[in-house]
């Protein structure tokens, strides 16, 4: 079943040229993926992370080619089996856990506090407070940080790519301890909080890139190796 249930994830959709997820693995670690299409098929595919084109007004294109602007019927076009019921209603986690709600708003408000202000006027912060509100309350079944961190370093990343680098995470608010990778006696791990957007790995010794990414967020390794957080 194709359910939507934040604004979050609906500004992906229809705000970047690239679709990306998370991955997590047996170490606690979120590798982030971001799938980018080549130049080749530029405005030549389609599906939920849009057609590629340039033009974020048609992201929201459905199976049968037209353009619509509910979300509902956009995601329920692309159900991969006709059996699946359709998603009727994106339901609102802050209604469904109101005791939620006010914690949400207040560790989410970092998006609009002084931390941020040096990307306010290049990335719009609303929607992304919103999303954040509402991806806070939806987590009421454990990991409910993970998902405030997570829509959190989603803004941080989107001020990333217009070139804001900002270094929200404290002690406190989503840390990332990285000495704890680094064997005793030694300190190899680092934290960035925006990294190169184009890095030397086991796959590229030379670090030369063809294409660039913005740089993304993680723990760096002398030794090639990046893992990404988010």
């Amino acid at each position: 079943i194709i359910t939507i249930t934040t604004l979050w994830t609906i500004v992906i959709f229809h705000t970047i040229s690239s679709c990306s997820s998370s991955l997590p693995t047996n170490f606690g670690v979120l590798v982030e993926i971001q799938i980018i299409p080549m130049m080749q098929v530029f405005g030549q595919i389609c599906g939920l992370c849009g057609n590629y084109d340039g033009n974020g007004i048609n992201d929201f294109t459905t199976r049968s080619q037209s353009v619509v602007e509910n979300v509902l019927e956009f995601g329920n076009s692309w159900k991969v089996s006709s059996t699946c019921p359709d998603a009727s209603s994106i339901k609102d986690p802050c209604s469904t856990n109101p005791y939620r709600k006010s914690w949400s708003e207040k560790q989410c408000s970092i998006i609009n506090s002084n931390v941020f202000a040096a990307c306010h006027s290049q990335v719009e912060p609303a929607k992304y407070y919103q999303a954040c509100v509402t991806d806070a309350c939806a987590c009421d079944t454990g990991g409910d940080c993970d998902c405030f961190c997570t829509a959190v370093a989603a803004y941080a990343q989107a001020c990333s790519e217009v070139g804001v680098c900002i270094a929200w995470r404290t002690p406190s608010i989503c840390p990332l301890f990285c000495d704890y990778y680094n064997q005793q006696g030694e300190c190899e791990w680092h934290y960035k909080p925006c990294g190169a957007s184009c890095m030397k790995t086991c796959r590229n010794p030379s670090g030369k890139c063809l294409h660039n990414l913005s740089g993304l967020e993680g723990k760096k390794s002398c030794k090639y190796l990046t893992l990404l957080y988010f």
